[in-house]
């Protein structure tokens, strides 16, 4: 089930009735959003709850436990055993295959022998998020930014809520645990901003992320050779919008369906391709992720508080396993080396001229310039089946084919409205949101209906699954 889909909305629908015909009761609220929840994830495959369901007991016994010993080496050793645990079902699901593949290649040539047959490991959707947000919340009760407090049900409410299981964002303790006990308000004001919201993301997703997939990075993606240099220009340049798009959409819906209930998720986006320089694109892309490697892994390597050298080890390390976290290939680990390579030279850079307090027009538009190029071209490796077929696609950009025939005007326009809703300032979505809520409701009620309309009208045929549902 989707949450672009028609029985999405449905499904919303029916749990916002009965979550708030029971709001004022905690354990009938909690139960309305525990079982939907469960619902949820079940309809995509059920097997991978009773996975969570063990890893969410594990997880709340180590909690109690630290919350029960005084001993720092002891509070120590049961953190460790969540983290460890969390990333053995992480790299048990997610990285065996890949292992084992990668051994194959090494070893097999020198003589030693190797499993050859696949362990045909099922993935469950969503772990990757799951066990980031786990792993965020022992850690936090750990340094004392959570409470321990929490019961069995709290927990695992936290692990599976539905709007953010799937696809995310990464969500902390302190940004809904904390909040399962306080009676939720809703008013007409906030429930239309999350309609809104939800709209947005609607957009984005249906008609410019999956237009742009189906009309042009699909087929050019698939078939580099048949097309010509241009042309897969702009098909790396339409995936990096696609790619935005479709999961800003995502991250809009589910922050816009968790405040109908109540609840504030964080903004997941912050207009990327707008960064003057790759550290700026981290901190405005994929927020929720890059703050969780940040304090769950740069920080504790040691950050910025030791040697230059080491500053750069530590954000090699932490892009290469960023990487690696997008998936079980080393081509991720490659698209995240680059990445830590241009990280690198911006804080040389950095070290070297100093932060300008003012950059002028023509430096922030050569930083911007550089910072999309490299964003666009590192988003082949990670839209290619492989690194051979990446490399094709490298050849072809470079093979100065002439022709640009086959890029529909559909597809310029959409590429046009993707340039330009990511430039606009944030304020016109502000106002424009002010304005919905101010429509009177049957105006707001008939609004919806025609964008539901021009959606259908505009979007791909066939349902395309979110891009990050893999991960």
């Amino acid at each position: 089930m989707l949450s672009h889909s028609l029985q999405y909305l449905v499904f919303v629908i029916a749990v916002f009735a009965l979550y708030w015909a029971v709001h004022r009761q905690y354990w009938a609220r909690m139960a309305v959003l525990l079982v939907a929840s469960t619902y949820f994830y079940a309809v995509f495959t059920p097997f991978p709850l009773l996975i969570f369901l063990v890893g969410v007991t594990v997880d709340h016994l180590l909690v109690k436990g630290m919350a029960r010993v005084r001993s720092q080496g002891a509070r120590k050793a049961l953190v460790t055993l969540s983290v460890v645990s969390n990333l053995g079902l992480l790299a048990g699901f997610k990285y065996l295959e890949l292992l084992r593949q990668t051994a194959v290649s090494l070893l097999a040539p020198l003589g030693v022998e190797v499993r050859t047959e696949p362990f045909s490991l099922l993935l469950p959707v969503g772990l990757s998020f799951y066990v980031f947000q786990a792993i965020s919340y022992t850690v936090d009760v750990y340094r004392g930014k959570a409470s321990a407090e929490h019961s069995f049900f709290e927990h695992l409410l936290y692990m599976l809520f539905f709007p953010r299981v799937v696809s995310g964002p990464i969500v902390r303790a302190s940004e809904l645990m904390a909040h399962f006990r306080e009676v939720p308000s809703l008013t007409a004001e906030q429930g239309g901003h999350a309609l809104f919201r939800i709209a947005v993301g609607l957009v984005k997703k249906l008609v410019i992320a999956d237009v742009l997939g189906s009309g042009i990075v699909d087929p050019v993606f698939g078939a580099p050779e048949k097309y010509a240099s241009a042309e897969c220009i702009v098909a790396a340049v339409a995936y990096t919008f696609e790619l935005y798009y479709d999961f800003s959409g995502y991250s809009d819906i589910a922050i816009g369906v968790a405040a109908l209930f109540g609840f504030k998720f964080p903004e997941n986006f912050n207009r990327p391709y707008l960064a003057k320089n790759i550290g700026e694109f981290w901190n405005r892309w994929h927020m929720s992720l890059s703050t969780w490697l940040r304090d769950y892994l740069y920080r504790p390597l040691g950050g910025n508080r030791v040697s230059k050298p080491r500053v750069l080890f530590n954000l090699m390390t932490v892009m290469v396993l960023g990487g690696l976290w997008h998936g079980a290939d080393w081509r991720f680990a490659v698209w995240g080396a680059v990445h830590g390579v241009a990280l690198g030279i911006s804080r040389c850079w950095e070290w070297w001229v100093g932060k300008p307090e003012s950059p002028g027009i023509p430096r922030v538009a050569v930083g911007m310039l550089a910072t999309f190029t490299i964003v666009v071209l590192t988003r082949v490796v990670f839209r290619a089946a492989d690194m051979t077929h990446a490399g094709e696609f490298y050849a072809r950009m470079m093979a100065g084919v002439p022709g640009i025939a086959n890029v529909s005007p559909l597809v310029w326009g959409m590429l046009a409205a993707a340039v330009f809703f990511h430039a606009v300032p944030m304020k016109l979505y502000t106002v424009s949101s002010e304005l919905f809520v101010r429509m009177p409701v049957p105006v707001r009620a008939v609004a919806l209906v025609l964008l539901g309309l021009g959606i259908r009208h505009l979007s791909a045929v066939e349902t395309r699954p979110y891009v990050y549902l893999q991960f």
